[in-house]
C-alpha cells in the first residue's frame, strides 16, 4: 500500500502554479490511454477490460458548480432528477436568480437544507467577486478558492475542475469509487485513504484526469459483473 502523506503537500511549486491542459474530446481520452498503458501495467490491463473511457464533462462556471453541489452523494438517476427540477426553478441559472429563490422554492425541487446554504454561499461569493472562476487560474489558486466557500470541500473542487474544465492531471481522491476501484485494480486488501490514493496517482501525472475516468469506468464495469 501506498505511504500515507498529505495529499496537497505532494505538489511542487512549479505544478502550483500551473495550468493544466484540459481535455476536449474522445482523441484526448484515447491520447492519455495510451500513455497510461506505457506508464503503468494496472492501467494498461484497466484499459484492456473496458477501452476507452467516455468523457465526463459538464458546464463550467457557476451551473457547473451547482450541478456537482446538487448531485453529491445522489445516485445518477436521483441527482439527475433533483438537477432538473433545480434548473427549472432557477432560470436563468446565474447566482442573482439563484439568490432571489426562497427555502419553499428550493426544498420543492429535492434540495436539502445544506445543499441550499452551499449554493447560496456559492453564488454570493461569485456576486461579490470573492470566488472567480476563471478557466485559467493556476490550479491550487482555484482549488483554494473554491475550498474557501462554506460548504464546499476538496472533493466538490476536485470535481469541478476535472468535469467542468476537463483538467488533464485533475483527481479526485477523496471520491469513494475511484478509491474502490483501485483498490479491486491493484488488489489491494484494503480501499487506500484519500491520501495513499493521491500518492498512488502520482504515476499518472500528466494524466491523472484520464486515469480518474479508466477507474470510473472499471467500478462501473466491475458493478455490473458481480
Amino acid at each position: 500500500m501506498a505511504e500515507k502523506i498529505p495529499v496537497r503537500k505532494t505538489l511542487s511549486s512549479a505544478r502550483r502554479s500551473r495550468v493544466s491542459a484540459s481535455l476536449e474530446s474522445a482523441g484526448d481520452i484515447r491520447a492519455g490511454a495510451l500513455a497510461l498503458r506505457r506508464l503503468c501495467p494496472v492501467m494498461r490491463r484497466v484499459h484492456d477490460t473496458i477501452g476507452d473511457p467516455v468523457l465526463r464533462r459538464h458546464p463550467a462556471g457557476f451551473e457547473g458548480l451547482a450541478r456537482i453541489v446538487v448531485g453529491q452523494q445522489l445516485s445518477i438517476a436521483s441527482a439527475a432528477a433533483i438537477w432538473e427540477r433545480t434548473a427549472r426553478a432557477v432560470d436563468p441559472f446565474d447566482p442573482e436568480t439563484l439568490l432571489a429563490q426562497d427555502d419553499v422554492t428550493l426544498r420543492s425541487a429535492g434540495l436539502s437544507q445544506g445543499k441550499m446554504r452551499t449554493l447560496r454561499a456559492a453564488a454570493a461569493n461569485i456576486r461579490s467577486g470573492a470566488l472567480v472562476l476563471d478557466a485559467d487560474m493556476p490550479d491550487a489558486d482555484l482549488f483554494e478558492a473554491l475550498v474557501g466557500v462554506s460548504g464546499i470541500g476538496p472533493w466538490t473542487a476536485d470535481i469541478y475542475m476535472l468535469f467542468c474544465l476537463g483538467r488533464t492531471d485533475g483527481f479526485a481522491a477523496g471520491d469513494l469509487a475511484l478509491q474502490i476501484a483501485a483498490q479491486r485494480a491493484f488488489e489491494f486488501e484494503a480501499r487506500p485513504s484519500s491520501g495513499e490514493l493521491m500518492a498512488l496517482a502520482e504515476r499518472w501525472r500528466p494524466w491523472r484526469g484520464v486515469a480518474a475516468h479508466l477507474l470510473w469506468a472499471f467500478y462501473a464495469h466491475q458493478r455490473v459483473s458481480r
